[in-house]
C-alpha cells in the first residue's frame, strides 16, 4: 500500500471538498454538487452528510496531529466544530432524533410536505457519528452523540424507527440496521467508554451473526416467513454492505470477543465471498447488487419501490462499494496474511483507482455505469458524497501507520 493514497487523498479529495464544500457564511458542508463536480444544483443540507463531515474533519485533525498527515489542522477542525454547531442548534430535535433536511440557513424542511422532518434512523446515527468523531478532540460533544445513539437503538429495537430514503419492505429484516448500530455505536463508545454503547455493539453483532450472517456469506434482507424465501428481495445480496460492514466488526473485535468480530480470518473467508459473488467479470468492479448466485437479481416479483432499486441499478458501479472494499482488503490481508485477500486488494485497487478519480485537485466521479462511464443519477441523496472515499484514504493511511500486531480503532 504505497503512499500514493496519502497524496491523493490530501491534494486531490481533501483538497476539492475544503475549496468548494465549506459554508463559510452559515456554516456546515454544501454537499449537492452533480457527480462530476462542477455545478452546485442545491444548498439543501442533509443531517446524514453533515454528520459525516464532522466525523471526518476531526478524524483528520488526529491523523495530523499523529504525523500520518501533512496538513495545516486548523481548517479542519474549524469545520468539525462548526458543522458540529450547525447540527445541534438546526438539526437536532428534542427526542434526540434528527430533521433529515435543511435548507441552507438551518431551517429544517420536510422531504415530502405533510410528512414530517424527522423521517430517517440512519439520518440520527449520523449525526450522532459526528458528535462522536468530534469528542475525540472535544470531549463535551460525547454526550449528545450517546443521546442521539440510544434514542436511535430505542426506535429501531420498538419497531418505529424511519428509514428514509429507502424504508425497509415489509416482511424482511434489514442488514443495515445493527450495521449503522455497530459502526456508529463502536465510534460513540471510542469517545465515551460508556457500558450503553458497549452493549449496543454487542446486541449489534449478536444480530448480524444470529440473523444475517450464513456461512460466508450476508444475506442483505432475510424474509421472516418461509412463504417469501423466493422473492428477489430475499434473494438479492449487497456486497457492499457486506465489505463495510466486516471491518466494522473487526474495529470492535475487543467489545465482543469470542465473537465474530473477534475472528479475522473468518471475516475474511466472507469478504472473498462477497468478492467473488459481485465481481463484474466483464467490465470489472463491484456490481451494485447480484443475486445470491451471483450477476442479476431474480425472483418472484412484488411492487415493493426497494425492489425497484435493485431491479433498477443493480449493474451500476458505485464509488462507495469501491472505497470500502478497498480498505476491507487491505485490513483483513495485514491481520490474516491470506494471499486471497491481498489478491483481491490489488485487484479492487487497479479497477477503483482507474475508474473513479476525476483528476488532479479533483475528487471521484462517483456514479457511473456497468462499463465505467459516468451516469448522472442520484443514490440515496441528491448529493456528492463527502464520505467514504475519504474515510477509506484515511483509514489505509492509518493502517500503514501500524504494525501488524497493533489494534486498529
Amino acid at each position: 500500500m504505497p503512499d500514493p493514497y496519502a497524496r491523493h487523498l490530501v491534494d486531490d479529495v481533501l483538497g476539492w471538498w475544503m475549496e468548494n464544500g465549506p459554508d463559510r457564511e452559515y456554516g456546515g458542508v454544501l454537499t449537492c454538487w452533480d457527480n462530476a463536480g462542477t455545478t452546485l444544483v442545491s444548498t439543501d443540507k442533509y443531517t446524514w452528510s453533515q454528520g459525516r463531515w464532522v466525523w471526518l474533519m476531526a478524524r483528520v485533525v488526529t491523523a495530523v496531529r499523529n504525523g500520518m498527515l501533512d496538513l495545516d489542522p486548523a481548517p479542519y477542525l474549524e469545520q468539525a466544530r462548526t458543522t458540529a454547531a450547525f447540527l445541534r442548534d438546526h438539526a437536532v430535535l428534542a427526542d434526540g432524533s434528527t430533521a433529515y433536511v435543511t435548507d441552507r440557513a438551518g431551517s429544517p424542511k420536510e422531504p415530502v410536505v405533510g410528512d414530517g422532518v424527522s423521517v430517517s434512523v440512519f439520518a440520527d446515527l449520523f449525526a450522532a457519528l459526528g458528535f462522536a468523531g468530534l469528542a475525540q478532540l472535544d470531549p463535551e460533544w460525547g454526550e449528545p452523540a450517546e443521546e442521539i445513539l440510544l434514542s436511535a437503538a430505542r426506535r429501531i429495537e420498538a419497531g418505529t424507527y424511519r428509514s428514509e430514503p429507502y424504508p425497509v419492505p415489509s416482511g424482511h429484516d434489514s442488514f443495515a440496521l445493527p450495521m449503522i448500530l455497530l459502526g456508529v455505536g463502536e465510534q460513540v463508545h471510542r469517545a465515551t467508554k460508556s457500558a450503553a454503547s458497549a452493549e449496543i455493539v454487542r446486541a449489534a453483532v449478536a444480530a448480524i451473526e444470529g440473523t444475517f450472517v450464513r456461512g460466508t456469506e450476508v444475506v442483505e434482507m432475510p424474509p421472516r416467513t418461509a412463504d417469501r424465501g423466493d422473492l428477489l428481495l430475499s434473494r438479492h445480496r449487497a456486497p457492499g454492505h457486506t465489505l463495510e460492514a466486516l471491518w466494522f466488526l473487526q474495529h470492535a473485535a475487543d467489545l465482543v470477543p469470542g465473537s465474530l468480530a473477534d475472528d479475522p480470518d473468518r471475516l475474511a473467508g466472507i469478504a472473498v465471498h462477497a468478492c467473488r459473488l459481485d465481481w463484474d467479470d466483464e467490465y470489472g468492479g463491484l456490481l451494485r447488487f447480484v443475486d445470491r448466485e451471483g450477476g442479476e437479481p431474480t425472483g418472484r416479483r412484488t411492487d415493493d419501490p426497494y425492489e425497484a432499486l435493485v431491479v433498477g441499478t443493480w449493474d451500476t458501479k458505485l464509488w462507495w462499494p469501491h472505497a470500502e472494499a478497498l480498505y476491507t482488503t487491505a485490513l483483513l490481508s495485514r491481520l490474516t496474511g491470506r494471499a486471497d485477500v491481498a489478491e483481491w486488494h490489488e485487484e479492487l485497487s487497479r479497477y477503483t483507482l482507474r475508474t473513479f478519480p476525476a483528476g488532479p485537485g479533483r475528487e471521484w466521479v462517483q456514479i457511473r455505469q456497468r462499463d465505467g462511464s459516468p451516469l448522472e443519477a442520484t443514490v440515496a441523496l441528491p448529493v456528492k458524497d463527502p464520505f467514504h472515499i475519504a474515510r477509506s484514504l484515511l483509514l489505509l493511511v492509518e493502517l500503514l501507520h501500524t504494525n501488524r500486531d497493533t489494534e486498529v480503532q
